[in-house]
């Protein structure tokens, strides 16, 4: 019997999807579970329980077997499975007790806690950091580190935490009965060496900036490597054979670009997702922001150069519950998304919105944007309508991105050719076309829409030696779907509001942000 299936788990942060592929890249099958994104307690707070997802994956899991078709004779899905896989977002943080059961609920990437006044770094590290002018940034960080929020406000928690999981460890923790994870995923504010992708030395800065004990960690285990069998107990909960190895992927950003086609440094691979990114693979360590690293890529080794806006297509969703009520109305009595009645509206605007422009700072940044950024939209006229602001944000995403591959190829060295966007805002032939038009390169989506459970599965694909490397299994699982060409007359629009107006803003408005922020505290 030909074990030619691989079951895909990928824990986003709208729902879970459990994801069945041949070795071709072809969607056998899929089976998605809804969740509830967060719950909140108190401003900017998004907490969520991990039984939540556990249960999540488990439904998911049983709901796709439930569509297995009956033909007579023939091997079943699971009969076929070579082995599993798991991706889950990123940053997402769970703390368990010696009985392996959660202390609270987990904190999820969007929580907006900040740790207030911990000290700064001493001795030679914090010498060179206040030298080097870099003690600001460091200052951000422990003060965004959940670990040292947990450990200043919830001490009691965290001196009887056993463990201290990111997502996908808990869900491994789960499915194997190891407290183990890929080294793809750790991207979180931990004391992880990004360079060398391991837990950091006992002498680095990152122990002193975010303080625990080296037991508290998990055990990791670079991408393509068997995490372990599914237990009994799992795969009663969840139908997967018991004894099937799951193989380790890595985080669902760096999935999505190996799911994208995004093995080579010269591809772009954008997400439109809650979060909009963009990723270049490299086998190179590089900052593209100094102090702010690479995170690990989905192919063992290698380093996906990412520049992040953090509030993203989310901005989208927003616009929509604002200024879009007719249209989730019109939405659902067709039976269709409202995103495909903005994009008939965006049609009629042209490049450039009018004179609208916005820059997407809707959350604030690091270092670049600095942390007192704020969004901006200039330009207003009376000519402007609801479908202006819309192509407007569409725009600035674009903007904003197009400054991250260029900071990213300046940093590198290579000039990125060709874009790959994947994610909900994917879905957009406006979206589409303006990426490629802001940025001139042709941009196409990829073949299927579930891009990061295509990237595990190449993981799988490769550590169980269906594929033999991942050129290979690259070459063989992903295709280009539609392809976007650039306009050339629109282009030289973009590039002229980009270079003249788009990069200038920032710097211009600083000094009124900073104001913004004494006086107001936020």
């Amino acid at each position: 019997m030909d074990k030619d299936l691989i079951l895909a788990i990928d824990n986003g942060t709208q729902s879970v999807r459990a994801l069945l592929f041949d070795l071709q890249g072809n969607l056998v099958q899929r089976a998605r579970i809804p969740i509830e994104p967060y719950f909140s307690t108190a401003p900017g707070l998004a907490e969520q329980h991990p039984e939540v997802f556990w249960q999540a994956v488990c439904d998911a899991c049983q709901l796709l077997w439930s569509q297995e078709p009956s033909a007579p004779g023939a091997a079943s899905w699971r009969q076929r499975l070579a082995g599993f896989t798991l991706t889950t977002q990123r940053g997402t943080v769970i703390n368990l007790g010696r009985d392996g059961k959660p202390l609270r609920p987990a904190i999820l990437w969007l929580d907006q806690r900040r740790t207030r006044g911990l000290p700064p770094l001493r001795g030679l590290w914090g010498l060179a950091f206040r030298l080097s002018g870099m003690a600001r940034t460091v200052a951000y960080l422990q003060s965004q580190a959940e670990a040292n929020w947990l450990r200043t406000y919830q001490p009691e928690i965290w001196k009887n935490t056993h463990k201290y999981l990111l997502l996908s460890g808990y869900l491994t923790y789960r499915l194997v009965g190891s407290y183990i994870d890929s080294i793809g995923c750790q991207v979180a504010y931990l004391p992880f060496d990004y360079k060398h992708q391991r837990w950091s030395s006992s002498f680095d800065w990152k122990w002193q900036a975010v303080p625990m004990p080296r037991s508290i960690l998990s055990d990791l285990l670079p991408p393509t490597a068997v995490l372990g069998t599914i237990t009994a107990e799992a795969a009663e909960a969840t139908g997967i054979p018991a004894g099937l190895h799951l193989i380790a992927a890595a985080s669902d950003k760096a999935c999505e670009a190996l799911g994208a086609g995004g093995l080579e440094p010269n591809i772009g691979c954008l997400s439109y997702g809650t979060t909009a990114t963009i990723n270049t693979t490299h086998k190179k360590y590089i900052e593209v922001i100094p102090l702010i690293p690479p995170y690990p890529a989905a192919a063992p080794g290698a380093y996906n150069l990412e520049v992040q806006i953090f509030r993203g297509f989310w901005m989208i969703n927003w616009f929509i519950r604002e200024f879009g009520f007719q249209e989730q109305l019109k939405a659902e009595e067709q039976q269709t998304e409202p995103e495909k009645l903005f994009d008939e509206l965006v049609k009629n605007i042209p490049p450039g919105s009018q004179g609208l422009l916005l820059q997407p700072y809707w959350s604030p940044g690091l270092k670049t944007p600095g942390p007192e950024a704020r969004g901006a939209v200039i330009g207003f006229g009376d000519v402007h309508t609801r479908a202006h602001l819309y192509r407007s944000i569409l725009e600035g995403l674009g903007y904003a991105l197009r400054e991250g591959a260029e900071r990213t190829m300046h940093r590198s060295g290579i000039r990125i050719t060709e874009l790959r966007v994947a994610g909900g805002g994917s879905q957009s032939d406006q979206a589409m076309q303006i990426t490629a038009d802001i940025f001139g390169l042709p941009t196409a989506r990829p073949h299927v829409y579930e891009a990061s459970g295509l990237g595990a599965a190449i993981d799988a694909a490769v550590g169980l030696g269906l594929h033999p490397d991942f050129a290979s299994a690259v070459s063989a699982m992903t295709h280009k779907g539609q392809i976007f060409e650039p306009d050339h007359m629109t282009n030289h629009i973009y590039d002229e509001l980009y270079q003249k107006v788009y990069l200038r803003m920032y710097q211009q408005l600083k000094p009124l942000y900073e104001e913004l922020f004494s006086i107001t505290g936020g």
